[in-house]
């Protein structure tokens, strides 16, 4: 605790007092209290009115209430205290986790949503978690790295639209539902196929990436293809990606393919944020019975096994299809629904994942570009 952080203005005895009730008050998705996490950013007094600036480094705009009110119910106890005026920021830092890549000027952060095979709701969950962070309070972009089926236009309902290159160098991107979104899709017409070698994806994962006009990001989202190919390989190589989300099915031949999924991002450094469980279980809407007909418990092992988190659950319901098919995801559908808080859940877990992995070391891998 120290009294010389110069945004701390209280005389020595009420300071001390405060940061002693500050050092108590755990943060659930960093599990750490707000001092040793560094939030605490501001502390002044006029009368007894106590300003309290906090800065939080991963998104979570829909606690703020609930973190004021309860702040403020620890600090009341103390007699030289009868109102706290509490102010709340969020600054991610700008992470890659490989040394070598050097960051992309305007974005922050950059996760990886892959899964090991086809089917298991991975560009559901990359959607979702997509326009979550933006509901917490991020600027987020996602891009459609899922060269051979993208499926972000539908997704998003944005089939219609076509960048334009206003100085022949770079992209306009897609907004829509307060995300920016870019994809391979954007350029084919109707159903047409890209049929490309896995160097030619790979090389154009990087030439939407990078030539690209987005706008100011605290986070992009990447859908990757299913697998553990060339794409994968040139995402560790030539992006600055910060860390990686992993979906999976409960059923023994999905979490299978997840193994390698996570066992490949930790080859080549990436960390592994968590795992998402989609279809986990089904909720009988007549009489609320829960059953799990792919299975149970396959991804909380999976994350054991790995030492990762299970980020979260997703039941087996009909809307979470229904919505992205007509292009707007149940985060912006049905904002109040249990599906939508659990991905508000996830992506909270994703942004405090993030941060914690920013006091860890970085490492430098090199690779050429035929291994």
């Amino acid at each position: 605790m120290s009294s010389t952080h110069p945004n701390y203005h209280l005389d020595d005895a009420l300071l001390s007092q405060v940061l002693a009730i500050l050092d108590t008050f755990q943060d659930t998705y960093l599990n750490k209290s707000l001092l040793s996490a560094g939030m605490v950013t501001k502390l002044a007094i006029e009368g007894k009115r106590l300003q309290l600036g906090l800065c939080y480094s991963y998104p979570c705009q829909t606690q703020y209430r609930d973190i004021v009110m309860a702040v403020t119910k620890e600090l009341a106890v103390l007699d030289a205290i009868d109102e706290v005026e509490c102010e709340i920021d969020f600054q991610p830092e700008t992470v890659s986790a490989i040394s070598a890549v050097e960051p992309l000027p305007n974005i922050k952060q950059v996760i990886a949503v892959a899964s090991g095979k086809g089917g298991v709701g991975k560009s559901t969950t990359a959607v979702n978690l997509a326009l979550a962070l933006a509901a917490e309070g991020a600027s987020v972009g996602i891009l459609d790295a899922d060269i051979y089926g993208p499926s972000i236009p539908m997704m998003l309902g944005v089939e219609d639209f076509k960048p334009v290159s206003p100085d022949g160098k770079i992209m306009t991107f897609a907004p829509a539902h307060g995300i920016a979104a870019q994809s391979i899709g954007f350029m084919l017409d109707g159903d047409q196929a890209a049929v490309w070698r896995g160097p030619m994806a790979a090389g154009a994962l990087v030439q939407l990436l990078t030539e690209t006009e987005w706008p100011e990001l605290d986070y992009l989202v990447i859908d990757m293809p299913p697998g553990t190919g060339d794409i994968q390989l040139t995402l560790s190589q030539k992006v600055p990606v910060s860390g990686a989300v992993i979906v999976t099915t409960p059923q023994d031949i999905a979490l299978a393919d997840a193994k390698k999924g996570v066992s490949m991002f930790q080859k080549v450094n990436i960390p592994v944020l968590g795992i998402v469980e989609n279809m986990s279980f089904h909720l009988c809407p007549e009489c609320g019975h829960k059953d799990h007909p792919f299975g149970a418990e396959g991804g909380q092992k999976m994350a054991t096994r790995y030492n990762v988190p299970l980020l979260g659950q997703l039941p087996l319901q009909l809307n979470i299809r229904e919505d992205v098919d007509k292009g707007t995801p149940t985060v912006v559908a049905d904002e109040s629904s249990q599906v939508a808080g659990i991905y508000r859940e996830i992506a909270r877990k994703v942004g405090a994942q993030l941060a914690l992995c920013q006091a860890q070391p970085k490492v430098s891998i090199s690779m050429s570009d035929d291994e």
